[in-house]
């Protein structure tokens, strides 16, 4: 068959992450250097270069590979060439569908150079032999991908840190495990923002804070480290959501927790998150920026119900969330009325407001009046607790007892069970091994089942450890109730209500329509283990 020339030719290179362990080969100089001269010696004329450099071969979402289809659906290409189909992609089924299919349909010519492969010679050894090459170069990415995950695994086990940097607030040292230090800086505004959290502060409040205040977001905190200048928009605004992720990673109390998302398989890289059980936790890895004990307090006011909403001022008020109609269930707003040229401000139902008296009625109370109605009763429960602080803190105690009795005994059945498998799992493997000496088990068929049952060994390991653990934190009633009466006395002759204080002392509050026969309307005040 003589020499067919080539006209409008695209060179596709292409280089992973694991290719650059290839050496020189593989590198995109080479692969450049090999497919020009091909396409000098062939007459080529007009050729345009695609360069995917990091880029795995099983993702065809390759930016330079979706411009070279793009241009060939354009007419703009009549020949592409690869240094090998390994290049091109490593899916088989797809490379085999652009190679048999798309391409022959839009006239395009494709050429392998290390595998023979040419379309324009459908008769030749290497075209008949592509099929086997295809599933060969998926198997290789499998394989490939197979040992990365052991590595990492095993990465993971050991306590070694793997994402390429910590959050914000920490750097990794110079050991070999990546050891999370304090980065001083970032961690006075993480300290700042729990800080806020405790106050009472909403995740956007905290965000625009920081954004008045010209403290730069972990994005440009990590770009001022780095010193290096990124073609990336910068954004100088704290975003909610950053805000919400940092009140929610446990890496600021000491603990590292590893593998908390992963892709569904290495073909397709979709990021999905792994369920908590199969994370891999390490506690006390560091120090921490924030104390156990401030982080609890957080995640309670994470955790709660209650949400509050921002008024036009940017202001959360105190029991903004926590007024809840006992009629309806919803909770009451506030709305701002004008009296004598002044602004006074009544919660009133939230059906009421938005439906009519038909629904619900108002049970509007005036702002001022249900803050001093709390503030008095919160005076009062204080002072009973200090002149008796033993009979409040065994009311905390018999209460607290009352909602971990149920969990408790879960969490012991569970445990039960978790250490009964431990040791059904230590009879398997013991099992597997004297009959492969016994030789009634081949010795492939051994491994797999020892394989099996040592990762469901390992799995077991890490759940019964985080539930020794969650026992244990549960032990520590005494500590928890000492805190308890320690933050009650804080609010000791309070004059007003703040954010903070209604969020740690307050469930919620029910308020009663107002009565006709002149009779004290229902307020009911339902409070975290306040002492009756």
């Amino acid at each position: 068959m003589s020499k067919i020339r080539l006209n409008r030719t695209a060179l596709y290179m292409r280089l992973s992450r694991d290719d650059e362990k290839a050496g020189e080969s593989l590198s995109i100089e080479n692969q450049r250097a090999i497919l020009r001269k091909y396409a000098m010696e062939n007459g080529a004329s007009n050729i345009e270069e695609y360069i995917d450099d990091g880029w795995s071969g099983t993702d065809f979402r390759r930016p330079a590979v979706m411009r070279l289809f793009d241009d060939a659906k354009e007419g703009k290409i009549d020949t592409i060439i690869v240094k090998d189909l390994s290049r091109f992609g490593r899916n088989y089924i797809q490379v085999g569908q652009y190679i048999d299919y798309i391409f022959p349909a839009s006239g395009i010519r494709f050429i392998a150079l290390s595998d023979n492969v040419d379309t324009a010679d459908r008769s030749s050894t290497g075209m008949d032999l592509m099929p086997i090459m295809n599933v060969f170069n998926e198997w290789h990415a499998a394989n490939t991908s197979k040992k990365i995950r052991a590595v990492l695994d095993s990465n993971w086990k050991r306590g070694k840190y793997t994402n390429w940097a910590y959050p914000y607030g920490y750097k990794a040292a110079a050991d070999e495990k990546r050891t999370a230090v304090i980065d001083e800086t970032a961690a006075k505004v993480v300290r700042r923002i729990f800080d806020l959290r405790l106050q009472g502060h909403s995740v956007r409040s905290i965000a625009r804070t920081l954004t008045d205040d010209a403290i730069p977001n972990p994005t440009a905190h990590y770009r001022r480290l780095d010193g290096k200048k990124s073609e990336r928009h910068c954004s100088p605004y704290w975003s909610p959501k950053t805000i919400s992720d940092i009140l929610r990673d446990k890496t600021y109390i000491g603990t590292l927790v590893q593998h908390r998302t992963t892709r569904l398989s290495y073909k397709n890289h979709t990021v999905v998150c792994v369920p908590e059980n199969e994370q891999i936790v390490s506690e006390n890895a560091h120090e921490p920026i924030i104390d156990r004990c401030t982080w609890d307090q957080v995640q309670r006011i994470n955790d709660a119900a209650c949400r509050g909403r921002e008024d036009k001022e940017n202001k959360i008020h105190p029991l903004s969330g926590l007024l809840v109609c006992p009629d309806c269930g919803k909770k009451l707003r506030i709305k701002v009325s004008s009296h004598n040229h002044s602004p006074c401000r009544w919660y009133v139902c939230r059906t009421y407001a938005d439906h009519g008296n038909r629904y619900c009625t108002s049970h509007a109370i005036s702002e001022k009046q249900i803050e001093r109605l709390v503030c008095e009763d919160i005076r009062a429960l204080f002072a009973q607790t200090e002149s008796d602080e033993k009979k409040a803190k065994e009311h905390f105690l018999r209460e607290r007892a009352k909602r971990c009795k149920q969990d408790r005994l879960s969490d012991e059945r569970e445990l039960r069970a978790l250490r009964g498998r431990l040791a059904e799992l230590d009879e398997l493997i013991q099992s597997a091994f004297e009959e492969k000496v016994l030789g009634n088990l081949p010795q492939s068929t051994c491994k797999l089942l020892c394989e099996k049952y040592q990762t469901e060994k390992e799995g077991v390991q890490r759940q019964l450890a985080d539930l020794e653990r969650q026992l244990a934190e549960n032990d520590c009633i005494d500590a928890e109730a000492d805190a308890y009466i320690a933050r009650l006395r804080r609010y000791a002759r309070c004059e007003e209500l703040t954010r903070e204080m209604c969020l740690q002392l307050i469930e919620f509050i029910t308020v009663a329509e107002r009565t006709e026969d002149g009779k004290p309307r229902e307020i009911h005040i339902y409070y975290k283990c306040i002492p009756d």
